[in-house]
């Protein structure tokens, strides 16, 4: 079964912006902050690239030219930018954008901001995903408590993998985040199960100064 992956990079910035401002530091989208000698947007495509999938599809929206200026000639050839029209979308609409241009059976969703997800990790939740009786009918996510087969979608997001057209039903003319979405497909009676993570900053996303900070250590 095929699979590809959905990498979102359409966000506001607005928590980092923030912060900047009160650091008084340059304003920087965070998706374009150094990280491991390349930015924190490259480290996520670059382990996304380094699986075994179809394709890699980068959502853009805020930000498009700031963030391709800094990173479209080196992944021009690898991934397919596709942006967000209009731009002031929620994540579930940039999902479902960068869903519905791939032609794969099953899609890797994950977000741009979190580039200490390894790929091992993400390996670990396609044989989930593909291992498993239905796997039409199941979601392979990084856990957030448990793992294994889980009983609640309850702060869960991405990253994660999901079979394509199933999710995209539930993406349909919503515009919100993905955890309302996600506890909407659990009660429908989808699986979930949850994969554990090799380390604990794989569990971080980069959403404030001090995350990033964090991140770097």
């Amino acid at each position: 079964m095929s699979i590809s992956t959905v990498i979102t990079a359409a966000g506001k910035n607005s928590r980092m912006r923030k912060d900047q401002l009160a650091r008084n530091i340059d304003l920087k989208n965070k998706l374009i902050l150094p990280f491991k000698d390349k930015t924190v947007i490259e480290t996520t495509i670059d382990n996304a690239l380094s699986l075994d999938i179809d394709e890699c599809i980068v959502v853009l929206g805020h930000y498009a030219d700031e963030i391709k200026e800094a990173i479209f000639d080196n992944y021009k050839h690898q991934v397919k930018f596709i942006e967000n029209d209009p731009v002031d979308v929620g994540l579930s609409t940039s999902l479902y954008n960068g869903l519905s241009n791939i032609g794969s059976d099953f899609a890797l969703c994950i977000t741009a901001d979190q580039p200490t997800v390894l790929p091992e990790t993400f390996n670990k939740m396609i044989e989930a995903s593909q291992n498993s009786q239905d796997p039409f009918h199941t979601i392979s996510i990084l856990r957030r408590r448990k793992t294994g087969l889980l009983d609640t979608a309850e702060g869960l997001g991405m990253p994660f993998v999901a079979p394509r057209e199933n999710l995209m039903k539930y993406l349909e003319n919503e515009d919100d985040n993905l955890n309302p979405i996600l506890r909407k497909i659990f009660a429908d009676g989808y699986t979930f199960y949850g994969i554990k993570e090799k380390n604990k900053k794989e569990l971080l996303n980069i959403n404030h100064y001090e995350d990033y900070l964090n991140l770097l250590d």
